[in-house]
């Protein structure tokens, strides 16, 4: 094993702050400051100081004064020194009694697996493939790459970026024209804020959103200044000609790929509709493609951004196809709002990391990103199949919908039944949420449906199985079944 870095380090030493005043000669300020300093946790135990001839040469004073000042407080009981592992701050916490188990204040058992949306399985990240790629990221990255960068993101990344999203999702862009954000959230709001200042009236202006979808989305939008509008969401998506019969909108916010949560992509003449009014109205479409990569039964629905690159803002994330500790999204941005959400991101906003940027290049020039996206969407549908499958053994009047994209699926119930089917799966150990979480609750002549939204691609692969049977366990019996 080579050990040339551990002989670097003793080399140079361990940089440690100690306040020597106060009464008393060098050696006595010298144990007072190590005391002190281990008496207040401000050197944790375990922490290991400098030499004596370092921490000597440092102070400025001689080293036997160092020397007997370690001893002193090895005596105390302050430090620890072993032969090979050098002088330490000695433990001195006393053995902690193990925390009691939490329980819930309603009584119910805290949840064994968490089924809520928004993460896909983490655990499946493919680390050595990434690391790999960061290496060959970091070993060819420009010294300017180690600067501040720039709010519109590595050049590098974007440029691959404009070639994928073309191959892949059918949009039509240019490097210039795609911002990298650090994740979706960060996107949104840089666009609604760039659309309050495009604005400029004494109204604040409108968004539409889908009536069924993210209150963080409409959170995102009212910090900015944006008022939202519910579009009723039915069996074929939005109902995107409902655009024109709003006042102030010059904008929807939609999901076309997979709506977000009930599972259906946008209708083709729905698409048309919501382009036709932005031509019409000078408005703008939001283009959430969140998991417009994960299609199972079809070739995936192409972004509408394809098909309007002048009015639609396309908006996509890594969030779902790596995971969402990499704060890595992108917008694909109309000519016209370039420089307006540039000049929002310049004032001060959170910028991805470039080494993360230029290694999410090089992952998908290499062809890593197309392969990992490839296995998990095989893995993410053998989930689902599995859970199609058990449904329909154990619990076929329950409806499945929304399976043919995306990351979860919803088990339509009967009206009024949802909350107590949540309550029953919260025993079950299970923490779930229904469709009524996602409703928006301005969208009051939208009808309500009862279901439940579960996630096939969070569990991590060794607890899908025991998720799948709670589930099941919590599920309500047919009622039309006979009994003998």
């Amino acid at each position: 094993m080579d050990n040339s870095w551990a002989t670097s380090w003793d080399a140079f030493g361990r940089d440690l702050h100690l306040d020597l005043a106060g009464p008393g000669g060098l050696r006595a300020g010298l144990i007072r400051a190590l005391r002190e300093a281990a008496r207040t946790g401000r050197l944790a135990p375990g922490t290991r100081l400098p030499s004596s001839r370092t921490l000597a040469a440092d102070l400025g004073i001689a080293r036997n004064t160092v020397a007997e000042a370690y001893a002193d407080l090895v005596a105390e009981g302050w430090l620890s020194a072993r032969q090979g592992s050098g002088t330490r701050i000695a433990d001195r916490t006393p053995p902690r009694p193990a925390p009691a188990r939490r329980t819930p204040p309603s009584g119910r058992p805290a949840p064994r697996f968490d089924l809520t949306p928004g993460t896909p399985d983490v655990s499946a990240f493919p680390r050595a493939a990434w690391l790999a790629a960061a290496r060959r990221a970091l070993n060819a990255a420009p010294n300017d790459a180690l600067g501040y960068g720039t709010p519109q993101g590595r050049p590098e990344l974007r440029a691959v970026l404009a070639d994928y999203l073309a191959r892949v999702r059918g949009v039509r862009a240019d490097p210039d024209r795609i911002v990298i954000c650090a994740g979706f959230m960060q996107g949104l709001a840089l666009v609604a804020r760039a659309l309050t200042a495009v604005a400029g009236g004494p109204a604040a202006p409108a968004v539409a959103t889908e009536g069924y979808g993210l209150g963080l989305h409409r959170d995102v939008l009212a910090r900015a200044g944006l008022r939202t509008v519910p579009l009723t969401v039915d069996a074929l998506g939005a109902r995107t000609a409902e655009l024109a019969s709003y006042d102030g909108v010059s904008a929807a916010l939609l999901t076309p790929a997979h709506q977000f949560p009930t599972g259906v992509p946008l209708h083709p003449d729905r698409r048309a509709a919501a382009l036709d009014w932005a031509v019409a109205h000078d408005g703008w479409i939001l283009e959430d493609d969140y998991d417009g990569e994960f299609r199972y039964d079809r070739q995936p629905v192409g972004a509408l951004q394809g098909l309007d690159p002048d009015r639609v803002v396309y908006l996509g994330t890594a969030s779902k196809s790596l995971a969402p500790a990499l704060r890595l999204a992108w917008l694909v941005l109309p000519d016209r709002l370039v420089d307006p959400v540039l000049a929002v991101k310049s004032g001060g906003e959170w910028q991805s990391g470039a080494l993360d940027q230029l290694t999410l290049a090089e992952f998908l020039t290499g062809g890593g990103y197309d392969r990992h996206v490839r296995g998990s969407r095989q893995r993410y549908r053998r989930r689902r199949d599995r859970l199609v499958a058990a449904l329909a053994e154990h619990a076929p009047h329950i409806e499945v919908s929304g399976i043919a994209a995306g990351l979860h699926a919803v088990l339509e119930l009967p009206p009024g039944t949802e909350q107590s089917m949540i309550e029953a799966a919260r025993w079950q150990g299970l923490a779930l949420n229904g469709l009524h979480a996602f409703r928006d609750p301005a969208a009051r002549t939208m009808p309500a449906r009862d279901g439940l939204v579960v996630p096939y691609g969070r569990p991590p692969e060794h607890a899908f199985g025991g998720a799948l049977e709670a589930l099941l366990r919590a599920l309500p019996p047919d009622p039309d079944a006979t009994t003998v």
